[in-house]
């Protein structure tokens, strides 16, 4: 091989080399770049929020009704169709590497919104987004203590949460409907389960009668219920979001708010208000022109992190906003930071949604307003899976990146008391 060979390979390597070494850089780009994509925050997410969450490519409902499951119901001795209209308002978990989605279904019985029997169905899935329904209800009216207030309105909106024993507290909506003489009525039923799959329905006390949002932590990768000062958190309540303490999660006791007199101004702009109830023990009132102008309500369980307790929650606007793309009376998602140290002391709220009804199947069905109404948050695959009802009548979910911030607790955590 002559000199002039030896060049001519020479250059070949180094055209090589410089072609690989390009390759590895603009990888190494386009990898950073995706990752800082998936990491920045939005103007509608603050740095103490979670977020920003993005529905995965091409959305579709991740639940659907299902005309053809039956169930034979024990309160008409009959079967029943038993998710044939809606499936919506989801609670969810993770077990064994697995998301459970508990959601609201409504059989075929009634016609128009609140007048189905509601009841609790489950699915699972592997990867958060395919889900495969179980046959029957796990949670339904039944001949039980519970009766009086179930029937024939049924189980609603559950929210979902595991003790650090591995024990599961699912709180729900009660709905008493009798067609004669029309009495209407809600309350709040709880049940626990060591498999998800078996409840059993408990005596609950308190103050909240629905969209419970009790205040959790993560401990080793899994979302557990959350003590502070030695006692459980809860935030509740539609139209108003107060807070209850408890020892046991069965036994509630509504916590004492600050009278508005001694409130600063921040403090009351943050807060909101509600001509019809300005009581000291609200802590979140609508507030006007904003998208929770005509009402908050509690969303999935709340977290309790390094930065304080995030409560994402519902709102409900009145008129149009068509600033925000919101239509009249539309559910949209929004968050709030408390405490950690002390849940009754709210610090920061959002102005505007972070999540609301976008896509069609969101804003079509029994509520054509429109509804992204929040219920079920967990943390899988490193990344935050929120699920929530569409128009009252299909489930959806999106999905956000995970900060470290948000994976522990405050280092310097006051002792629990007794």
């Amino acid at each position: 091989m002559n000199i002039y060979q030896r060049k001519i390979i020479m250059n070949k390597n180094i055209t090589v080399l410089f072609i690989s070494a390009s390759v590895a850089v603009l990888t190494y780009a386009l990898t950073s770049l995706s990752f800082a994509a998936e990491n920045s925050t939005t103007a509608d997410v603050p740095d103490w929020g979670l977020g920003p969450f993005t529905r995965p490519t091409n959305a579709q409902p991740v639940i659907k009704p299902n005309p053809d499951s039956v169930f034979n119901c024990p309160m008409r001795k009959a079967p029943v169709h038993w998710e044939f209209s809606d499936t919506f308002n989801p609670a969810a978990i993770v077990k064994d590497g697995k998301v459970y989605v508990f959601y609201r279904a409504e059989d075929n019985t009634g016609k128009g919104l609140g007048n189905h029997t509601s009841r609790l169905g489950l699915a699972v899935s592997e990867d958060g987004i395919h889900f495969k329904q179980m046959p029957d209800p796990v949670l339904f009216p039944d001949e039980d203590a519970q009766k009086e207030k179930e029937w024939e309105g049924g189980c609603e909106d559950p929210r979902v949460i595991e003790t650090e024993d591995g024990t599961y507290y699912l709180f729900y909506t009660q709905y008493a409907r009798m067609d004669v003489p029309k009495k209407r009525a809600v309350f709040c039923g709880v049940a626990t389960s060591k498999d998800l799959i078996h409840w059993t329905k408990q005596a609950y006390k308190g103050y909240a009668k629905k969209s419970n949002s009790p205040v959790c932590k993560v401990v080793d990768g899994r979302l557990v219920a959350a003590k502070i000062n030695g006692r459980y958190w809860n935030y509740h309540g539609e139209g108003t979001i107060r807070l209850s303490s408890s020892k046991d999660l069965l036994n509630w006791e509504l916590v004492q708010g600050t009278p508005l007199a001694q409130l600063d101004e921040k403090a009351i702009r943050l807060r909101g208000s509600d001509p019809k109830n300005t009581d000291k023990n609200i802590l979140l009132a609508l507030r006007e022109g904003k998208f929770d102008a005509g009402f908050p309500e509690g969303g999935p369980p709340a977290l309790l992190t390094e930065k304080g307790i995030v409560l994402l929650y519902n709102g409900k606007n009145g008129e149009a906003l068509p600033d925000l793309g919101l239509g009249k009376r539309a559910y949209s998602g929004g968050q709030a930071l408390f405490s950690a140290t002390d849940p009754g002391k709210l610090l920061d709220r959002t102005d505007v949604p972070f999540i609301k009804p976008e896509l069609a199947w969101e804003k079509s069905g029994q509520y054509p307003a429109g509804t992204t109404f929040i219920e079920g948050l967990v943390l899988f695959k490193n990344r935050w899976f929120l699920y929530y009802g569409c128009a009252d009548t299909f489930v959806g979910v999106a999905i956000a990146p995970v900060q470290p911030w948000q994976l522990h607790t405050p280092a310097a955590a006051p002792p629990a008391q007794q």
